[in-house]
């Protein structure tokens, strides 16, 4: 069963196989009962599915602009084709044939099927441009990550890493717990947050360890990390190199909803960075044994999550000294500019300004703050901001090193990209 479970989503012979299905599908879906059907039918499916996806890429990416940058193109195609072939199937499985005779029995299941291979193969097509689940086992949710509770505090029995040493029998994968983070001055609703504790986390006594906080995307949810990014699988193998260590990898919210985009900011959509500097460190050092030092905390995130970790290191250097910016924006935004100030400071543009990262680089040094830039080389729509905002950054004194590697905006690249730079990070924050 685990053979199957891990079959990848976004490539090998799956994804073709299904493409070759949906295909044959959809030649059975316009093969000619009538000259009437294929001159009249056809044509009038495919306006009608024209027609509905330019209204939904009007409306997404236009009138209410859900998203901070456009909708891929070939996620507009592909949910096309999906409706073209859906509308078919109905029309191959209710009309009457030209003779006045209704389908037949088979002829409607043979539809009928031939719909859900439509369905499966531009959905499949969606999911490769996104790569949000990069397996079977990760779209049924039987991912092998190994849960917890939140094991109680050590406190002085803690021991600091540079003295702990590795017992025998410490588990050979790392845990994860399910962990609401309170915030309590800053009313910020957010769902709960992915903790992930090393091996040497359930040491009789357990070293004191450095802290990475990732933060997803829009949309997004703290599970993307897990789910679609595999951080589990990556850093339970950096553990393996290093007798059980690694740090503790805190996956917060910084959206609230899975569509929302309150911008990483305190402002009218949200104290949120009141929530991801302040309540999650008072949680940490009251619910982790994790250090105190803020050299050793680390902030990463992916697309607009990478620009979050970037306000939160410019705008919180004594907090975060180390970042990761996979795929972030040039500035937070809902658009453009104007749109942005407006609905979070209410037309202040000083406001706007004041916590934007890359004016703040501009006006400020920071000397002691380390990041990586990292981005697909094909990711057209945000690698040229990033590459300006990474020449800001090093303008401002910022330690900082601008990567591609090979691939787009999704989840596949920032896999490859986390594992990639885990290595980095690590050693920044203190384990070797």
């Amino acid at each position: 069963m685990n053979w199957f479970l891990d079959l990848s989503l976004v490539d090998g012979w799956l994804l073709p196989t299904l493409v070759a299905l949906g295909l044959l599908a959809m030649i059975w879906l316009v093969s000619v009962w009538s000259r009437r059907f294929l001159v009249l039918v056809v044509p009038t499916v495919a306006a009608v599915s024209v027609l509905a996806v330019l209204l939904a890429h009007w409306i997404i990416d236009g009138a209410l602009k859900i998203f901070p940058e456009p909708v891929p193109t070939m996620i507009y195609v592909w949910s096309g084709v999906i409706l073209f072939g859906v509308l078919l199937a109905i029309v191959r499985i209710i009309a009457p044939r030209p003779a006045g005779a209704t389908a037949s029995l088979t002829g409607r299941i043979i539809s009928a099927v031939a719909m859900v291979a439509v369905i499966a193969a531009g959905m499949a097509q969606i999911n490769a441009v996104t790569g949000k689940y990069p397996t079977i086992r990760t779209l049924v949710g039987a991912q092998h990550v190994e849960t917890t509770d939140l094991p109680a505090r050590q406190g002085s029995h803690a021991v600091r890493l540079e003295k702990w040493r590795a017992p025998s029998g410490l588990p050979e994968h790392g845990r994860v717990a399910t962990v609401p983070i309170p915030a309590t001055a800053s009313g910020f609703t957010a769902r709960p947050a992915k903790v992930y504790l090393p091996p040497a986390y359930f040491a009789a006594q357990r070293p004191v360890l450095p802290v990475i906080v990732l933060i997803a995307g829009q949309p997004g949810s703290p599970d993307d990390w897990l789910l679609s990014a595999g951080i589990a699988d990556t850093l339970d193998e950096f553990a393996a190199r290093h007798h059980g260590v690694t740090p503790i990898v805190i996956a917060a919210d910084g959206t609230g909803t899975e569509l929302g985009n309150p911008l990483c900011m305190d402002s009218r959509l949200g104290n949120v960075d009141t929530y991801l500097s302040t309540h999650l460190a008072e949680w940490a050092r009251n619910s982790l044994d994790a250090e105190t030092d803020r050299k050793k905390w680390a902030v990463g995130g992916l697309s607009c999550g990478g620009t979050c970790a970037l306000q939160l290191v410019t705008n919180h250097p004594d907090m975060y000294s180390v970042f990761l910016n996979m795929s972030g924006q040039w500035e937070p935004t809902l658009g453009d500019r104007n749109r942005t100030v407006s609905a979070a400071f209410g037309g202040n543009a000083a406001a706007f300004t004041a916590v934007n990262p890359v004016d703040l680089m501009r006006t400020r040094k920071y000397p002691d703050v380390a990041g990586v830039f990292l981005v697909g080389a094909d990711d057209h729509a945000y690698r040229p901001g990033l590459e300006r905002v990474y020449r800001v950054a090093n303008e401002s004194g910022m330690n900082v090193r601008f990567d591609t590697i090979p691939g787009g905006h999704d989840f596949t690249l920032w896999d490859k990209g986390f594992r990639k730079e885990l290595p980095w990070l690590a050693q920044r924050i203190g384990i070797g």
